[in-house]
């Protein structure tokens, strides 16, 4: 029989690409803008991950960044309200 766990609960930077402004620890070389449609490359521990308008770009606890679609990430994080 398997355990199961639950994850701990962290505070994590992240910004919507095409919605909210980009913010400093974002490169913009990342980017790549092709017409009309934004989308890009990011270089993480696993390697190389694209990403495309609407997904997040998370900045992790370790400072790691990476993307992840929208819907994922919706169901995964909620807003901290400051």
């Amino acid at each position: 029989m398997t355990k199961k766990y639950v994850k701990k609960p962290i505070i994590i930077e992240a910004f919507q690409v095409g919605i909210d402004s980009y913010p400093d620890w974002f490169k913009p070389e990342w980017l790549i803008i092709d017409g009309s449609t934004i989308k890009g490359m990011i270089p993480t521990l696993e390697g190389t991950m694209s990403f495309s308008q609407n997904d997040y770009i998370i900045k992790g606890i370790e400072g790691e960044v990476y993307p992840c679609r929208n819907d994922i990430f919706e169901k995964t994080y909620e807003l901290v309200k400051e």
